[in-house]
Protein backbone atom coordinates (compact mmCIF):
# COMPACT_ATOMS: atom_id res chain seq x y z
CA UNK A 1 0.00 0.00 0.00
CA UNK A 2 1.38 3.43 -0.97
CA UNK A 3 2.05 6.08 1.67
CA UNK A 4 -0.86 8.18 0.39
CA UNK A 5 -3.32 5.29 0.55
CA UNK A 6 -2.10 4.25 4.00
CA UNK A 7 -2.47 7.79 5.31
CA UNK A 8 -5.93 8.08 3.77
CA UNK A 9 -7.04 4.77 5.31
CA UNK A 10 -5.80 5.80 8.76
CA UNK A 11 -7.43 9.23 8.67
CA UNK A 12 -10.67 7.90 7.18
CA UNK A 13 -11.18 5.61 10.17
CA UNK A 14 -10.03 8.08 12.81
CA UNK A 15 -12.13 10.91 11.36
CA UNK A 16 -15.28 8.78 11.52
CA UNK A 17 -14.42 7.71 15.08
CA UNK A 18 -13.44 11.20 16.27
CA UNK A 19 -16.39 13.05 14.72
CA UNK A 20 -18.77 10.31 15.80
CA UNK A 21 -17.71 10.19 19.46
CA UNK A 22 -16.55 13.75 20.18
CA UNK A 23 -18.95 15.80 18.07
CA UNK A 24 -22.09 13.75 17.38
CA UNK A 25 -22.29 11.57 20.50
CA UNK A 26 -23.80 14.25 22.77
CA UNK A 27 -26.92 14.37 20.58
CA UNK A 28 -27.83 10.86 21.78
CA UNK A 29 -26.20 10.84 25.21
CA UNK A 30 -27.32 14.33 26.30
CA UNK A 31 -30.94 13.48 27.26
CA UNK A 32 -29.91 10.46 29.36
CA UNK A 33 -27.09 12.42 31.00
CA UNK A 34 -29.39 15.32 31.86
CA UNK A 35 -32.12 13.03 33.18
CA UNK A 36 -29.78 11.13 35.51
CA UNK A 37 -28.06 14.22 36.89
CA UNK A 38 -31.17 16.42 36.94
CA UNK A 39 -29.63 19.07 34.70
CA UNK A 40 -31.43 21.37 32.27
CA UNK A 41 -30.67 21.18 28.54
CA UNK A 42 -29.05 24.63 28.67
CA UNK A 43 -26.40 23.22 31.00
CA UNK A 44 -25.96 19.90 29.22
CA UNK A 45 -25.47 21.46 25.79
CA UNK A 46 -23.92 24.69 27.05
CA UNK A 47 -20.80 22.80 28.09
CA UNK A 48 -20.70 21.21 24.66
CA UNK A 49 -20.92 24.67 23.05
CA UNK A 50 -18.08 25.73 25.35
CA UNK A 51 -15.96 22.89 23.93
CA UNK A 52 -16.61 24.13 20.38
CA UNK A 53 -15.54 27.64 21.39
CA UNK A 54 -12.32 26.28 22.88
CA UNK A 55 -11.75 24.20 19.75
CA UNK A 56 -11.97 27.38 17.68
CA UNK A 57 -9.58 29.26 19.96
CA UNK A 58 -7.12 26.38 19.88
CA UNK A 59 -7.24 25.95 16.09
CA UNK A 60 -4.35 28.33 15.33
CA UNK A 61 -1.79 26.93 17.82
CA UNK A 62 -2.89 23.42 16.85
CA UNK A 63 -2.22 24.24 13.19
CA UNK A 64 1.21 25.63 14.04
CA UNK A 65 2.05 22.41 15.92
CA UNK A 66 0.92 20.37 12.91
CA UNK A 67 3.16 22.45 10.61
CA UNK A 68 6.12 21.81 12.89
CA UNK A 69 5.60 18.24 14.05
CA UNK A 70 3.06 16.65 11.70
CA UNK A 71 -0.05 14.63 12.41
CA UNK A 72 1.77 11.64 13.90
CA UNK A 73 2.53 13.42 17.18
CA UNK A 74 -0.22 16.05 17.27
CA UNK A 75 -3.18 13.89 16.30
CA UNK A 76 -1.83 11.18 18.61
CA UNK A 77 -1.94 13.71 21.45
CA UNK A 78 -5.50 14.53 20.42
CA UNK A 79 -6.45 10.86 20.79
CA UNK A 80 -4.98 10.81 24.30
CA UNK A 81 -6.96 13.92 25.23
CA UNK A 82 -10.09 12.38 23.70
CA UNK A 83 -9.68 9.25 25.82
CA UNK A 84 -9.03 11.24 29.01
CA UNK A 85 -11.95 13.60 28.37
CA UNK A 86 -14.34 10.73 27.72
CA UNK A 87 -13.27 8.96 30.92
CA UNK A 88 -13.80 12.17 32.86
CA UNK A 89 -17.21 12.59 31.22
CA UNK A 90 -18.13 9.03 32.20
CA UNK A 91 -17.40 9.78 35.85
CA UNK A 92 -19.16 13.15 35.94
CA UNK A 93 -21.15 13.87 39.10
CA UNK A 94 -20.85 17.66 39.32
CA UNK A 95 -21.05 20.68 37.03
CA UNK A 96 -17.35 21.69 37.42
CA UNK A 97 -16.13 18.20 36.45
CA UNK A 98 -18.56 18.18 33.52
CA UNK A 99 -17.14 21.46 32.19
CA UNK A 100 -13.56 20.28 32.71
CA UNK A 101 -14.37 17.16 30.68
CA UNK A 102 -15.73 19.21 27.80
CA UNK A 103 -12.78 21.59 28.05
CA UNK A 104 -10.42 18.66 27.46
CA UNK A 105 -12.65 17.33 24.68
CA UNK A 106 -12.63 20.77 23.03
CA UNK A 107 -8.84 20.64 22.78
CA UNK A 108 -9.10 17.05 21.54
CA UNK A 109 -11.40 18.21 18.72
CA UNK A 110 -8.88 20.88 17.68
CA UNK A 111 -6.19 18.19 17.40
CA UNK A 112 -8.18 15.42 15.69
CA UNK A 113 -11.02 16.70 13.48
CA UNK A 114 -10.99 17.91 9.87
CA UNK A 115 -8.67 20.91 10.26
CA UNK A 116 -6.01 18.71 11.84
CA UNK A 117 -6.46 15.98 9.23
CA UNK A 118 -6.29 18.50 6.36
CA UNK A 119 -3.11 20.04 7.80
CA UNK A 120 -1.59 16.57 8.14
CA UNK A 121 -2.37 15.71 4.53
CA UNK A 122 -1.09 19.06 3.24
CA UNK A 123 2.14 18.72 5.20
CA UNK A 124 2.78 15.18 4.05
CA UNK A 125 1.69 15.43 0.41
CA UNK A 126 1.85 19.12 -0.47
CA UNK A 127 0.24 20.02 -3.77
CA UNK A 128 -0.95 16.43 -4.21
CA UNK A 129 -3.25 16.85 -1.21
CA UNK A 130 -6.45 17.97 -2.92
CA UNK A 131 -7.70 14.57 -4.08
CA UNK A 132 -6.83 13.02 -0.72
CA UNK A 133 -8.80 15.73 1.11
CA UNK A 134 -11.73 15.25 -1.24
CA UNK A 135 -11.74 11.49 -0.68
CA UNK A 136 -11.32 11.85 3.08
CA UNK A 137 -14.43 14.03 3.36
CA UNK A 138 -16.43 11.25 1.66
CA UNK A 139 -15.58 8.93 4.55
CA UNK A 140 -16.00 11.63 7.20
CA UNK A 141 -19.51 12.29 5.95
CA UNK A 142 -20.60 8.92 7.32
CA UNK A 143 -19.65 9.72 10.94
CA UNK A 144 -23.18 10.58 12.03
CA UNK A 145 -24.63 7.73 9.93
CA UNK A 146 -22.45 5.24 11.81
CA UNK A 147 -22.29 6.75 15.29
CA UNK A 148 -25.85 7.94 15.92
CA UNK A 149 -27.27 4.39 15.65
CA UNK A 150 -24.19 2.94 17.40
CA UNK A 151 -24.43 5.41 20.28
CA UNK A 152 -28.16 4.77 20.60
CA UNK A 153 -27.62 1.01 20.81
CA UNK A 154 -24.79 1.34 23.33
CA UNK A 155 -26.75 3.80 25.45
CA UNK A 156 -29.74 1.44 25.50
CA UNK A 157 -27.61 -1.61 26.30
CA UNK A 158 -25.00 -0.33 28.79
CA UNK A 159 -25.96 3.27 29.62
CA UNK A 160 -24.39 6.60 28.79
CA UNK A 161 -21.50 6.33 31.27
CA UNK A 162 -20.31 2.96 29.95
CA UNK A 163 -20.73 4.29 26.39
CA UNK A 164 -18.32 7.12 27.23
CA UNK A 165 -15.87 4.55 28.63
CA UNK A 166 -16.18 2.53 25.41
CA UNK A 167 -15.42 5.65 23.37
CA UNK A 168 -12.44 6.42 25.62
CA UNK A 169 -11.13 2.94 24.82
CA UNK A 170 -11.73 3.59 21.12
CA UNK A 171 -9.51 6.68 21.25
CA UNK A 172 -6.82 5.08 23.38
CA UNK A 173 -6.53 1.64 21.84
CA UNK A 174 -7.55 2.25 18.22
CA UNK A 175 -7.20 5.91 17.18
CA UNK A 176 -3.94 6.54 19.07
CA UNK A 177 -2.05 3.57 17.53
CA UNK A 178 -3.41 4.48 14.09
CA UNK A 179 -2.29 8.11 14.41
CA UNK A 180 1.15 6.90 15.48
CA UNK A 181 1.33 5.01 12.17
CA UNK A 182 1.07 8.22 10.11
CA UNK A 183 4.14 9.02 7.94
CA UNK A 184 7.15 10.68 9.53
CA UNK A 185 8.25 12.72 6.49
CA UNK A 186 6.61 14.78 3.79
CA UNK A 187 6.10 13.27 0.32
CA UNK A 188 4.41 16.19 -1.48
CA UNK A 189 5.09 17.66 -4.89
CA UNK A 190 6.76 21.03 -5.05
CA UNK A 191 4.46 23.06 -7.28
CA UNK A 192 0.72 23.65 -7.39
CA UNK A 193 -1.81 24.15 -10.12
CA UNK A 194 -2.86 27.77 -10.31
CA UNK A 195 -6.44 28.91 -10.71
CA UNK A 196 -6.43 28.34 -14.43
CA UNK A 197 -5.26 24.77 -13.93
CA UNK A 198 -1.65 25.33 -15.02
CA UNK A 199 1.26 24.61 -12.74
CA UNK A 200 2.73 27.70 -11.20
CA UNK A 201 4.41 29.06 -8.11
CA UNK A 202 2.42 30.16 -5.09
CA UNK A 203 4.24 32.19 -2.46
CA UNK A 204 4.40 30.47 0.94
CA UNK A 205 3.13 33.18 3.28
CA UNK A 206 3.70 32.85 7.02
CA UNK A 207 0.82 33.40 9.44
CA UNK A 208 1.73 37.00 10.26
CA UNK A 209 1.88 37.96 6.58
CA UNK A 210 -1.35 36.11 5.81
CA UNK A 211 -3.14 37.92 8.65
CA UNK A 212 -2.21 41.24 7.04
CA UNK A 213 -3.65 40.15 3.70
CA UNK A 214 -7.23 41.34 3.07
CA UNK A 215 -8.02 38.08 1.29
CA UNK A 216 -7.48 36.15 4.54
CA UNK A 217 -10.11 38.05 6.48
CA UNK A 218 -12.62 38.04 3.65
CA UNK A 219 -12.19 34.29 3.29
CA UNK A 220 -12.45 33.76 7.06
CA UNK A 221 -15.63 35.86 7.14
CA UNK A 222 -17.16 33.91 4.25
CA UNK A 223 -16.54 30.55 5.94
CA UNK A 224 -17.67 31.81 9.38
CA UNK A 225 -21.00 33.24 8.17
CA UNK A 226 -21.70 30.08 6.22
CA UNK A 227 -20.90 27.92 9.28
CA UNK A 228 -23.21 30.01 11.47
CA UNK A 229 -26.13 29.59 9.06
CA UNK A 230 -25.62 25.85 8.64
CA UNK A 231 -25.23 25.12 12.36
CA UNK A 232 -28.30 27.22 13.19
CA UNK A 233 -30.47 25.49 10.62
CA UNK A 234 -29.13 22.02 11.47
CA UNK A 235 -30.58 22.43 14.96
CA UNK A 236 -33.75 24.45 14.27
CA UNK A 237 -34.78 23.32 10.80
CA UNK A 238 -37.32 20.65 11.77
CA UNK A 239 -39.32 22.94 14.13
CA UNK A 240 -39.24 25.68 11.47
CA UNK A 241 -40.56 23.30 8.80
CA UNK A 242 -43.38 22.33 11.15
CA UNK A 243 -44.20 26.00 11.66
CA UNK A 244 -44.45 26.37 7.87
CA UNK A 245 -47.24 23.79 7.86
CA UNK A 246 -45.35 20.57 7.10
CA UNK A 247 -46.23 17.49 9.14
CA UNK A 248 -43.73 16.02 11.59
CA UNK A 249 -42.96 13.03 9.37
CA UNK A 250 -42.49 15.22 6.29
CA UNK A 251 -40.26 17.67 8.20
CA UNK A 252 -38.02 14.88 9.46
CA UNK A 253 -37.87 13.27 6.01
CA UNK A 254 -36.89 16.53 4.31
CA UNK A 255 -34.30 17.37 6.99
CA UNK A 256 -32.86 13.87 6.58
CA UNK A 257 -31.95 14.79 2.99
CA UNK A 258 -29.15 17.04 4.27
CA UNK A 259 -26.78 14.19 5.20
CA UNK A 260 -27.01 12.28 1.90
CA UNK A 261 -26.80 15.59 0.01
CA UNK A 262 -23.49 16.36 1.75
CA UNK A 263 -22.06 13.04 0.61
CA UNK A 264 -23.57 13.44 -2.88
CA UNK A 265 -21.98 16.88 -3.22
CA UNK A 266 -18.59 15.48 -2.28
CA UNK A 267 -18.98 12.58 -4.71
CA UNK A 268 -19.89 15.03 -7.50
CA UNK A 269 -16.79 17.10 -6.70
CA UNK A 270 -14.63 13.98 -6.64
CA UNK A 271 -16.01 12.45 -9.86
CA UNK A 272 -16.95 15.36 -12.14
CA UNK A 273 -15.03 18.37 -10.82
CA UNK A 274 -11.80 16.81 -9.60
CA UNK A 275 -9.71 18.85 -12.07
CA UNK A 276 -11.62 22.12 -11.60
CA UNK A 277 -9.75 24.89 -9.73
CA UNK A 278 -10.72 24.97 -6.04
CA UNK A 279 -11.80 28.60 -6.38
CA UNK A 280 -14.42 27.64 -8.99
CA UNK A 281 -15.73 24.84 -6.76
CA UNK A 282 -15.97 27.39 -3.97
CA UNK A 283 -18.01 29.78 -6.09
CA UNK A 284 -20.59 27.06 -6.77
CA UNK A 285 -20.72 25.89 -3.16
CA UNK A 286 -21.15 29.38 -1.73
CA UNK A 287 -23.84 30.19 -4.30
CA UNK A 288 -25.88 27.07 -3.48
CA UNK A 289 -26.93 28.22 0.00
CA UNK A 290 -28.54 31.56 -0.98
CA UNK A 291 -30.26 29.80 -3.88
CA UNK A 292 -31.80 27.30 -1.45
CA UNK A 293 -32.75 30.00 1.06
CA UNK A 294 -34.44 31.99 -1.70
CA UNK A 295 -36.49 28.96 -2.71
CA UNK A 296 -37.73 28.17 0.78
CA UNK A 297 -38.19 31.85 1.61
CA UNK A 298 -40.58 32.30 -1.31
CA UNK A 299 -42.36 28.94 -1.22
CA UNK A 300 -41.88 27.67 2.35
CA UNK A 301 -45.27 25.92 2.40
CA UNK A 302 -44.42 23.77 -0.64
CA UNK A 303 -42.63 20.49 0.02
CA UNK A 304 -40.62 20.69 -3.20
CA UNK A 305 -39.13 24.02 -2.12
CA UNK A 306 -38.32 22.79 1.37
CA UNK A 307 -36.81 19.60 -0.05
CA UNK A 308 -34.77 21.55 -2.60
CA UNK A 309 -33.51 23.79 0.18
CA UNK A 310 -32.40 20.81 2.27
CA UNK A 311 -30.56 19.28 -0.69
CA UNK A 312 -28.78 22.54 -1.57
CA UNK A 313 -27.95 23.19 2.08
CA UNK A 314 -26.39 19.75 2.45
CA UNK A 315 -24.54 19.82 -0.86
CA UNK A 316 -23.18 23.29 -0.16
CA UNK A 317 -21.89 22.33 3.28
CA UNK A 318 -20.44 19.06 2.02
CA UNK A 319 -18.44 20.69 -0.76
CA UNK A 320 -17.38 23.66 1.39
CA UNK A 321 -15.62 21.22 3.70
CA UNK A 322 -13.35 20.40 0.75
CA UNK A 323 -13.01 24.06 -0.23
CA UNK A 324 -12.01 24.91 3.34
CA UNK A 325 -9.18 22.39 3.07
CA UNK A 326 -7.92 23.34 -0.40
CA UNK A 327 -8.41 27.06 -1.06
CA UNK A 328 -6.16 28.32 1.78
CA UNK A 329 -3.29 26.25 0.41
CA UNK A 330 -3.95 27.53 -3.10
CA UNK A 331 -4.01 31.15 -1.95
CA UNK A 332 -1.33 31.28 0.75
CA UNK A 333 0.96 28.32 0.05
CA UNK A 334 1.61 25.09 1.93
CA UNK A 335 4.60 25.68 4.22
CA UNK A 336 2.53 27.35 6.96
CA UNK A 337 -0.79 25.84 5.94
CA UNK A 338 -1.65 24.43 9.35
CA UNK A 339 -1.30 27.74 11.21
CA UNK A 340 -3.08 29.73 8.49
CA UNK A 341 -5.92 27.24 8.06
CA UNK A 342 -6.26 26.99 11.84
CA UNK A 343 -6.50 30.76 12.20
CA UNK A 344 -9.07 30.81 9.41
CA UNK A 345 -11.06 27.97 11.00
CA UNK A 346 -11.21 29.68 14.40
CA UNK A 347 -14.00 32.15 13.52
CA UNK A 348 -15.95 29.35 11.78
CA UNK A 349 -15.82 27.13 14.85
CA UNK A 350 -16.94 30.01 17.07
CA UNK A 351 -19.75 30.77 14.62
CA UNK A 352 -20.75 27.11 14.60
CA UNK A 353 -21.12 27.22 18.38
CA UNK A 354 -22.99 30.54 18.34
CA UNK A 355 -25.43 29.75 15.50
CA UNK A 356 -27.92 27.54 17.38
CA UNK A 357 -27.87 29.76 20.49
CA UNK A 358 -28.39 32.97 18.50
CA UNK A 359 -31.22 31.43 16.49
CA UNK A 360 -32.91 30.12 19.63
CA UNK A 361 -32.74 33.61 21.14
CA UNK A 362 -34.28 35.20 18.02
CA UNK A 363 -37.07 32.61 17.81
CA UNK A 364 -37.68 32.96 21.53
CA UNK A 365 -38.00 36.73 21.07
CA UNK A 366 -40.84 36.14 18.60
CA UNK A 367 -38.99 36.63 15.30
CA UNK A 368 -41.04 34.77 12.62
CA UNK A 369 -39.35 31.86 10.89
CA UNK A 370 -39.76 33.41 7.45
CA UNK A 371 -38.13 36.64 8.65
CA UNK A 372 -35.25 34.62 10.07
CA UNK A 373 -34.80 32.91 6.70
CA UNK A 374 -34.65 36.36 5.07
CA UNK A 375 -31.90 37.36 7.49
CA UNK A 376 -30.04 34.15 6.68
CA UNK A 377 -30.48 34.84 2.94
CA UNK A 378 -28.88 38.28 3.29
CA UNK A 379 -26.04 36.76 5.32
CA UNK A 380 -25.53 33.97 2.74
CA UNK A 381 -25.30 36.51 -0.08
CA UNK A 382 -22.75 38.51 1.93
CA UNK A 383 -20.82 35.28 2.50
CA UNK A 384 -20.71 34.64 -1.25
CA UNK A 385 -19.60 38.23 -1.92
CA UNK A 386 -16.85 37.93 0.71
CA UNK A 387 -15.53 34.80 -0.98
CA UNK A 388 -15.57 36.40 -4.43
CA UNK A 389 -13.89 39.52 -3.03
CA UNK A 390 -11.18 37.38 -1.39
CA UNK A 391 -10.39 35.78 -4.73
CA UNK A 392 -10.17 39.21 -6.35
CA UNK A 393 -7.96 40.56 -3.57
CA UNK A 394 -5.55 37.65 -3.91
CA UNK A 395 -5.51 37.99 -7.70
CA UNK A 396 -4.73 41.72 -7.48
CA UNK A 397 -1.95 41.04 -4.98
CA UNK A 398 -0.46 38.40 -7.29
CA UNK A 399 -0.46 40.85 -10.18
CA UNK A 400 1.19 43.57 -8.08
CA UNK A 401 3.85 41.17 -6.83
CA UNK A 402 4.63 39.79 -10.30
CA UNK A 403 8.00 40.81 -11.76
CA UNK A 404 7.87 43.44 -14.52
Amino acid sequence: MSSAHRTLAILAFTQIASWGSLYYGITILGPALGAELGWRNELVYGAYSWSLILSGLAATPAGALLDRHGGRAVMGLGSLLGAFGMLLLAGTQSVPVYFVAWTILGFAMALTLYEAAFATINREFGWDARQLISTLTLFGGFASTVFWPLTMRLDGAIGWRATCVAYAALHLFVCLPLHLCLPRRAHGSATPANESGAVGAVADLDLRTALRHPAFWKLACAFAVNALIFSALAVHLIPMLKDFGHGAAAAVTMAALIGPAQVAGRIAERVWFRDAPPANIGRLAFAAMPAGLLAIGLWAEHQWAAGLFCVLLGASNGVLTIVRGTVPQQMFGRRHYGAIAGAMAGPSLLARAAGPLLTAALLGAGVPGRMLLLVFLVCAVLSLLCFLSALQAKRRAAIMDAPL
